[in-house]
C-alpha cells in the first residue's frame, strides 16, 4: 500500500472576508486527491474545533499548531494511519510548525508541516535551522530517522537559475527573494545540507514545476515560482515513487498556491 502525502497553502483559511466559497474549492481538491498525510498552511481563523470539523468532513484527524504573529498550520492523517504523538516545534516562527508521528510498516514516521517567513530571508533561514533537529541521527542507534517535511517554505531552491523569475516580479516583492543582490536560496539549501532530500528532484513528474501563482487564485507577488515542497530524510526519499504539482479544476481558483503530492512506498499501521 502506498501512502499519499500532500501539502497545500489554502490562502487565508479559504476565506475572502465573508466569502467562504474558496474553502469549498479547497475541500473539493482534498476530496479529489484523498491524501493520507496532509499539511495545510494559512489556516486563518482556525482553532482546534474548526480544524476537527474540517478534518472530520474528509474522514481525517488532525493536529493544529497555533501561531503568535502569523497564521496556524496543521497536519492531518487518514485512517488507518493514526497520530501516536503530536506537538509543535516551539520556536518563534512567523507562522508555525506542527509535528506529528504516525506508525508505519517501515517504523515511526515524523511529519512536519510548516510555513516559513515570507518577508525576511534571514528569518526564514533561522526557521529552517529549527526544523533540522528531528532529522539528526538518533543517539545510540546512528540511524537516520524517517522524517517528512512539507509546507510553504517561501524559498527558491539552490539548483535552479531564478534570475528571470526575479526580474518578472513587481519591484515591491523582489526583496523577499534577494540577499545582497543575489537570489536567496539559503533556507532550502540549509535543509538540504541537514539531510532533507527534495522529493520533487528525486521523483518528480509532470510538466508543471511552479506552485504559485495559480491561474485564478490571485498571487501578484509570485512569478511562476516553486515555493511549496515535500522533503524527506534519506530513508523517506528512498521510498518516494512520485512527486508532482497538482493543477486544473478547483486548484486554479481555490488558492493562490497549487498543492504538491508525493506517493511513498510504505503502509500505515493502525
Amino acid at each position: 500500500m502506498a501512502v499519499r502525502a500532500m501539502t497545500y497553502n489554502i490562502k487565508t483559511g479559504g476565506y475572502d472576508g465573508a466569502d467562504q466559497s474558496r474553502l469549498a474549492g479547497v475541500a473539493a481538491v482534498v476530496d479529489r486527491i484523498r491524501p493520507d498525510l496532509l499539511a495545510l498552511q494559512e489556516l486563518r481563523g482556525f482553532d482546534r474545533r474548526r480544524l476537527a470539523g474540517l478534518a472530520e468532513s474528509w474522514g481525517m484527524t488532525g493536529h493544529l499548531a497555533r501561531s503568535v504573529s502569523g497564521q496556524p498550520v496543521a497536519v492531518l492523517v487518514r485512517p488507518p494511519a493514526r497520530i501516536v504523538a503530536a506537538g509543535s516545534v516551539h520556536r518563534p516562527f512567523h507562522h508555525a510548525a506542527a509535528r506529528v508521528t504516525v506508525a508505519t510498516d517501515r517504523g515511526p514516521l515524523t511529519v512536519l508541516g510548516t510555513h516559513l517567513q515570507p518577508y525576511s530571508g534571514g528569518w526564514r533561514l533561522r526557521e529552517a535551522g529549527w526544523l533540522t533537529a528531528p532529522a539528526r541521527p538518533r543517539r545510540g542507534t546512528g540511524g537516520v530517522p524517517m522524517v517528512l517535511l512539507m509546507g510553504d517554505l517561501n524559498s527558491l531552491d539552490p539548483w535552479t537559475d531564478h534570475r528571470e523569475r526575479i526580474e518578472r516580479l513587481p519591484p515591491a516583492y523582489r526583496g523577499r527573494h534577494l540577499t545582497r543582490g543575489a537570489v536567496d536560496t539559503r533556507a532550502v539549501a540549509a535543509l538540504d545540507r541537514a539531510g532533507f532530500v527534495d522529493l520533487f528532484r528525486r521523483a518528480g513528474t509532470g510538466e508543471v514545476t511552479h506552485t504559485a501563482p495559480t491561474t485564478r487564485g490571485g498571487g501578484a507577488e509570485f512569478s511562476g515560482m516553486r515555493l511549496d515542497y515535500i522533503l524527506g530524510t534519506a530513508p523517506v526519499a528512498a521510498l518516494a515513487r512520485d512527486c508532482r504539482v497538482v493543477t486544473g479544476g478547483d486548484t486554479e481558483w481555490a488558492s493562490d498556491h497549487y498543492p504538491v503530492i508525493a506517493d511513498l512506498d510504505l503502509s500505515p499501521v493502525g
